[in-house]
């Protein structure tokens, strides 16, 4: 069940290229990471990938997905499609989840929507998918609406609901950005762990090459719309081909080598 991108190209409504011949794919159960400067067309990508690109922007090529092509499929067939086979989690939770609607109701939507469970399977479920993602206190959490929480335990439950009628591709929308170091980690450790054994398809989006490294096998670089290099996480850090990535390199060696200035 790959995921074959070719030739993606989106324009704006006046004629402004944003993504340019964009061409990669994953096969069933790999993990690819898609790197690039902000602006460069990552994130696009991704929601050309569920169907939820900006109103106006037109769209050429093909994303084909079990012998379709997401791209000319209608809007009624994505809404079966997303959320049940191919989910996503976005950047910042605070602004994806409702905040008028408690968290367990936010989760068992895509239950009843694909699964039909609704009353106590439903609730059942929700309980075991917020301890799937390390929240301990479910009952408390699922009561609880989004603003009441802190952004690793949003993250964790927009994580929850990805993953609630285990989607065949999971997309990851830069899902550590807001959050400090030690909850990035957390949360990384915590992807790595919910798909490992599984034949879940990954797609993790960032900016951050350490970040990416940690959870893709496979990585695409993008710059200016395009894909400037596709190569696995191994052969990008020993020896990069493109003089952008090769940037992209040795700006996270010299971050991650920066010594802690000594207190006053």
């Amino acid at each position: 069940m790959t995921l074959d991108i070719q030739d993606l190209t989106v324009t704006t409504s006046t004629g402004v290229p944003l993504l340019d011949r964009v061409t990669w794919s994953v096969p069933r159960g790999g993990r690819v990471g898609i790197i690039g400067e902000s602006g460069s067309g990552k994130s696009l990508t991704a929601a050309a990938v569920m169907g939820l690109l900006p109103s106006g922007m037109l769209a050429t090529g093909s994303i084909m997905w079990e012998g379709r092509n997401l791209l000319t499929s209608s809007e009624r067939q994505m809404r079966r499609i997303r959320g049940a086979r191919i989910a996503m989690v976005f950047q910042e939770p605070l602004t994806a989840l409702d905040p008028l609607m408690t968290v367990g109701k936010q989760i068992a939507g895509p239950l009843a929507l694909h699964r039909n469970l609704t009353g106590h399977a439903a609730r059942s479920r929700v309980k075991e998918l917020l301890e799937r993602v390390s929240l301990a206190d479910s009952e408390r959490i699922a009561a609880s609406y989004p603003w009441q929480l802190s952004g690793g335990q949003r993250q964790r439950v927009a994580l929850a609901m990805a993953l609630a009628c285990e989607p065949d591709v999971l997309i990851a929308d830069e899902p550590t950005t807001a959050l400090d170091v030690t909850v990035q980690a957390e949360i990384l450790a915590l992807v790595d762990e919910l798909i490992s054994g599984t034949t879940t398809t990954l797609i993790f989006v960032s900016h951050d090459l350490p970040v990416i490294t940690q959870v893709a096998n496979d990585i695409v670089v993008m710059r200016n719309g395009r894909v400037t290099e596709r190569t696995t996480t191994q052969r990008l850090v020993s020896g990069p081909r493109e003089p952008y990535t090769q940037q992209l390199v040795d700006a996270a060696s010299r971050m991650t080598a920066l010594p802690r200035k000594a207190q006053p």
